[in-house]
Parts: structure tokens; sequence; C-alpha cells
């Protein structure tokens, strides 16, 4: 049975698709069997990940109105297959941006992905799911069908007040469509020991959410940023970089941390 997560947060630029692709290739790397479903128009996690949206045949948003399938809409990129890391994709393009105006009057609105999802739950470890930084009827259907929500973060003050709105999102989807759905923890992303406020903002965090802080923390690191250039996820484009070591070891603890749940 496959793990579903949403990669959510509704603050903007804190690092969400960097997160999805990366894990996504992390779990491969450590034998895990991955879908990541790109729920963004813009498509970023879907080019990160080796794949032209440009050249789509079907996509996520043939998923989302029911005339494809997963399995017949999934693509893998050849780079990340012959680097060991490869994992489907269920891409997304602007015609995505289109599907929330056309599933507004369509019958099971905001279930429609964990419908399609469950058809190919027997074939993965791992579904992540990259969704757009607003509330929208994207980020629902991600959020019904999700066992949990990943929370990637920047220590500093406003990713605070960005992370009690998220909290409040997930209590209202909680009690009202997902009884399932719950913070699986928060990824501290960008952080730089050198800086003060990062370390007290961190401190915080561990206090108030205890174990739901992942321990890995993944550093602010150039190789990360210049990945999606080449279109590959930054644990592809340099495995040696502290960034892409951060990851690896990111997706180990998820792996650990669900055989436990």
């Amino acid at each position: 049975m496959a793990k579903i997560f949403c990669i959510a947060n509704q603050k903007g630029g804190v690092g969400k698709t960097t997160t999805t692709v990366n894990l996504a290739a992390g779990l491969a790397k450590v034998g895990q069997r991955v879908l990541m479903v790109d729920l963004d128009p813009q498509g970023n996690a879907t080019m990160g990940s080796g794949v032209d949206k440009r050249k789509l045949e079907l996509s996520v948003y043939d998923v989302l109105l029911e005339s494809a399938t997963v399995k017949e809409a999934c693509v893998q990129s050849p780079k990340l297959v012959e680097a060991g890391c490869g994992y489907d994709v269920l891409a997304a393009n602007r015609e995505l941006a289109g599907a929330e105006v056309e599933m507004v009057s369509l019958e099971r609105r905001e279930k429609r992905l964990k419908t399609a999802l469950a058809a190919v739950d027997a074939d993965y470890d791992f579904v992540l799911i990259d969704c757009p930084p607003s509330l929208s009827m994207l980020t629902l259907n991600g959020l019904c069908c999700a066992h949990g929500v990943i929370v990637p973060m920047q220590c500093e003050y406003f990713a605070l007040e960005g992370l009690a709105d998220l909290v409040n999102t997930i209590k209202q989807v909680h009690a009202n469509l997902n009884k399932d759905l719950a913070i699986i923890g928060l990824l501290r992303v960008m952080f730089d020991p050198r800086i003060t406020l990062q370390q007290q903002v961190s401190e915080q965090l561990k206090a108030r959410f205890g174990d739901k802080v992942f321990d890995t923390m993944i550093p602010r690191n150039v190789r990360l940023a210049e990945a999606p250039s080449y279109g590959v996820p930054g644990v592809v484009f340099d495995p040696a970089s502290k960034g892409a070591q951060a990851f690896v070891t990111f997706a180990q603890e998820m792996v650990d941390r669900i055989k436990k749940m």
C-alpha cells in the first residue's frame, strides 16, 4: 500500500518543489518505488524531474477530468533512470489552471485524485504530491487523498505565521474531508547555522512540535538551486553536494519513520 504525502506550505518560496523532486529522487535512490504528482499549473516539479511539460501527451489534468488513468499519464525521465534515481511523474502544465474552473461543477470534485490514485495503490511505496501555495481545488484534491503533510519551512519569523495558517487548514480538511490527514513532519530547509535567528526559530519549532520536526536539516546550497536549470533534481545533478546528501539522508529518515507508523 502506497503512503501518500502532500508537500505543502501556504507561504510561497519555501522550497516545496525542490523538496518534492529531491525527496522523490532520494527515495528512489534508497530503493523505494515512487510516484511524484505535480499539482501546480506552473509545472516546475515536472521540469525539475527531467520531463518537458510542453511535450506532454497526457497530464494530471486528464486524470482529474477522468479522461485518462494514472498509468496512462505517467512518464519517466531517462536521465534519472540512468542515474539510479528514476521515479514516475504525473506531470502538469498550463492546462491544469483550467481544471480549477472545470471541476467546480463536477461531482466528487475534491476526491478525484484520490479515486485515480486508488487504482495504482499497489504499484508504489510512496506518492509525493507537489501542491500550489494557495488553498485551491487542486490543493484540496491533494489533501483529501494524503495520509499526511510534509511541511518544508525556513527558520524565520514569517514562516511561523504561515505554519499557523497551514495547521488550521489541515484541521479543517481533517474534520470535514479526510480523517487520516495529519502533519507528518516539519522539514527545515535553506538552513544556515551561522544565522542566530535561524537557530532560535529552529529551537522554537522543536520545543513546540517535538518529534514532528525531522532530524534532517537541508542546508542552504547553491547546487540545489542550480539543478532545475539542468532539468534534474539536485540529488542527480551533484550527488556529492551537501544539499543532495542531506536529501538522501532525509529520504532514509522518511522510510524509517513510515516503518514506525
